[in-house]
């Protein structure tokens, strides 16, 4: 079911991408430029939108004294976050009104989880919807990069590498066809050419959202 059905006022929107694509600063300056024009933007993560996402984003991304993290343990820990992202942060804010601007959502597992580690992509989906209590963005944004860009990206940070940077070009590759085909022809995702400067992509996706709070309001 679509977020607009369900909430009046409230507004999801989702930023998507492979690791290096600029997810983090895109949303960040998105919900400064929507701050900067009298709306009500909340900026947040997945994993880590809550204290509770926190831990497992370390538990995920670093995986300090876990020597092999099973495939499904690793999605359902995913999916935990998502759970308790939605029931704490995400609900009640759209529920006052808010725009929500959230770096990741549940399709990072379909790709990641799904396509990059071979997991059952309907599977995931199902999990998901009943994590979101049925609740989708109203507009997802993906910043979309080649393979080498993507390398070069990640190569050039100074923080240590995640888990998912350091699992090789293959998967890489495979997070990138599955982003490709999940967004195929979505009237409801903005596809958006990832090395364009971040100012340039900010100031087309808050054209857009203009456009659903005009709308709806």
């Amino acid at each position: 079911m679509a977020l607009t059905e369900h909430f009046v006022n409230g507004f999801l929107i989702a930023v998507e991408g492979v690791d290096g694509c600029g997810k983090s600063t895109f949303a960040k300056s998105l919900a400064q430029s929507l701050l900067a024009q009298n709306l009500s933007p909340v900026l947040t993560r997945e994993p880590g939108g809550t204290n509770f996402g926190l831990k497992l984003r370390q538990i995920l991304q670093y995986r300090d004294q876990i020597s092999k993290l099973d495939t499904k343990a690793e999605y359902l820990l995913f999916a935990a976050d998502r759970a308790q992202h939605f029931a704490e942060l995400v609900i009640p804010n759209l529920q006052l009104g808010k725009i929500v601007i959230s770096d990741r959502t549940g399709d990072s597992s379909i790709v990641y989880q799904g396509y990059g580690r071979g997991l059952d992509c309907n599977k995931i989906s199902e999990i998901n919807h009943w994590a979101t209590a049925g609740i989708k963005p109203d507009l997802t944004v993906y910043l979309k990069i080649n393979l080498q860009t993507a390398q070069a990206r990640i190569a050039s940070r100074a923080e240590q590498p995640t888990a998912f940077e350091q699992a090789g070009e293959e998967f890489l590759k495979q997070l990138i066809i599955g982003f490709d085909s999940l967004y195929a022809n979505r009237d409801d995702v903005l596809v958006l050419d990832g090395n364009l400067p971040t100012a340039n992509l900010v100031q087309q996706v808050a054209v857009r959202i203009l456009e659903l709070v005009k709308a709806k309001r």
